[in-house]
């Protein structure tokens, strides 16, 4: 394959996001490396035509070794994200995702590659003073897991100050559906979402699924949330990294599609679209839970030239009951 557009080191490539990130990196020309240690990742969700290095980014001597053969921009997509697991063990969540972060960060550095694009998140901005959320919000997680991302946020600002060192941080919330064309064929794995949950409970892998909480100040009493296709996710971090290639500039930019879904819409979607029937009761609230938490895109829109194409949510679970299907 002729490259067009330059080399991609995507750490965490084999994972949800992280393959379809790749496969819009390929359907671009980009030559691309995966880095990834298979925890959640999946081979199944490799490319041919993508470089693959079984590896941990608490392995320095080898994220140095990998990045010394040079690349045009990282990819940052390896973290824990499950808010509740961060809150109960958040010495594992500030190991991965803070240090493991500064080992990519300073072999980045060393290796002379000024160019990230960082899965952040919507979660950093906590219970909203103002919706729909954009980049000016107060920052203000309410989990470990979002604190972890806004100190790398506040890594990559200082850097940027002190190194020809460049970022585009995406903030995103629920990422949601699979691959259209069926190339992605590998779950997420042991996913804490509310779509995967529904999926196993409709497929009898788990026998209900716990709605945390009915007494929001929201239209039906569940939480509200900005649900963005995955191919969008992916489409918006090709073109973060065409846009740092062409003129490197650091941003924070919000990708959501503006549109609030509550998790008995969920419900309800999904019943509509397989048919099956959604065992669920109501839990407590957790704890790191805001009622609703929407963003606003414009700035995604004027810097990466980018807006979500899947905004039925229909539609988008149906990419995921035909991988379920399958």
């Amino acid at each position: 394959m002729k490259l067009t557009s330059g080399k991609v080191l995507v750490i965490g490539g084999a994972g949800y996001i992280g393959s379809h990130v790749v496969k819009a990196l390929l359907e671009n020309g980009f030559g691309v490396m995966v880095y990834d240690n298979l925890s959640t990742g999946q081979e199944c969700n490799l490319f041919n035509k993508a470089e693959f290095v079984r590896g941990d980014i608490a392995d320095e001597a080898l994220l140095h070794k990998v990045m010394s053969a040079g690349f045009d921009a990282v990819v940052h997509l390896a973290a824990k994200k499950a808010v509740g697991e961060s809150m109960k063990n958040p010495q594992m969540y500030a190991k991965n995702n803070i240090s493991g972060t500064i080992n990519i960060f300073n072999a980045m550095i060393d290796c002379g590659i000024k160019n990230v694009v960082f899965s952040s998140t919507a979660a950093a901005y906590g219970n909203p003073q103002y919706l729909p959320l954009d980049e000016n919000h107060p920052i203000n997680p309410l989990s470990f897991y979002g604190f972890t991302k806004v100190e790398i946020e506040r890594v990559m600002d200082w850097l940027s100050r002190l190194k020809d060192f460049h970022y585009m941080a995406l903030r995103y919330f629920n990422a949601v559906g699979y691959a259209a064309d069926g190339s992605i064929r590998g779950k997420e794995q042991n996913s804490q979402n509310l779509l995967p949950i529904v999926m196993d409970v409709i497929s009898g892998r788990r026998e209900k699924l716990l709605v945390f909480g009915n007494d929001y100040d929201t239209p039906d009493g569940t939480c509200l949330r900005d649900y963005i296709h995955v191919e969008d996710l992916a489409r918006a971090h090709v073109a973060a990294v065409k846009r740092l290639l062409q003129n490197p500039q650091s941003h924070i930019i919000n990708l959501s599609t503006g549109k609030g879904t509550s998790v008995l819409e969920i419900i309800s979607a999904v019943e509509r679209v397989t048919g099956h029937k959604v065992n669920f009761e109501f839990a407590p609230r957790r704890a790191g839970d805001p009622a609703v938490i929407v963003a606003n895109n414009d700035k995604a829109k004027e810097i990466l030239g980018w807006s979500p194409l899947y905004t039925d949510i229909d539609e988008i679970i149906k990419t995921t009951w035909n991988l379920e299907e399958k």
